[in-house]
C-alpha cells in the first residue's frame, strides 16, 4: 500500500492526498481477510457465513426465537431475494422452520428449531473467540479508536447522498 503511494507521488505529484488511496485499499484487504476466516470457520460447521449470521439473528432476538423474513433481512442489510435462498437451505437442515404469522396470513414466521439453537449455542462461542484473536494485536485504546472511526465512517457512507 506505501508503494501505491509513492507511485502515484511519484507519477502524479499534482494529486492531493494520495494517502487516502491507501487507506481505503487497507480496509478493503482487512475485509477481506477477516471474511476468509469466518468462513472458513462457518464451512467448518457447514454453513455460508450469511447463513451463520441469519441463525445468530434469531437466536439473539431471545425466546422464542422467532422472526419474520423481513425484520431478518432488514437486520443483516440484505435483500429478501438473497434472505430466501439462506432460509431454503437452513430449513432444508432443520435448523429453522418456517410458521404461518398468526398476524397476518400473508406472512411468515421464521422460527429456530431446536437443532438450530443447539448449533448457534455450540458455533457462537467459537466465533467470538475467533473474532477476538483477528483482534488480538490491538491493545484497548487502539480497538476503542477503531470503533470509533469505523462508526464514523458508516455513518458518514449509510447516510443519505446529498443531491
Amino acid at each position: 500500500m506505501d508503494q501505491l503511494v509513492s507511485q502515484w507521488r511519484v507519477v502524479r505529484p499534482d494529486l492531493e492526498d494520495v494517502e487516502a488511496m491507501a487507506v481505503v485499499a487497507r480496509l478493503l484487504h482487512v475485509a477481506r481477510l477477516i471474511g476468509e476466516r469466518l468462513a472458513a470457520h462457518a464451512a467448518e460447521h457447514q454453513l455460508s457465513v450469511g447463513e451463520a449470521d441469519v441463525l445468530f439473528t434469531l437466536r439473539r432476538a431471545g425466546p422464542p426465537h422467532l422472526l419474520s423474513p423481513t425484520q431478518i433481512a432488514s437486520s443483516l442489510l440484505v435483500a429478501t431475494g438473497t434472505m430466501t435462498t439462506r432460509l431454503d437451505i437452513l430449513e432444508s437442515r432443520g435448523l429453522l422452520r418456517r410458521l404461518p404469522d398468526p398476524e397476518d396470513r400473508r406472512g411468515l414466521r421464521i422460527e429456530l428449531t431446536a437443532s438450530g439453537l443447539q448449533l448457534v449455542d455450540a458455533v457462537v462461542g467459537e466465533h467470538l473467540g475467533r473474532e477476538r484473536d483477528l483482534l488480538a494485536v490491538l491493545n484497548p485504546r487502539e480497538r476503542q479508536q477503531l470503533v470509533q472511526a469505523t462508526r464514523k465512517l458508516l455513518a458518514q457512507l449509510e447516510a443519505p447522498a446529498a443531491g
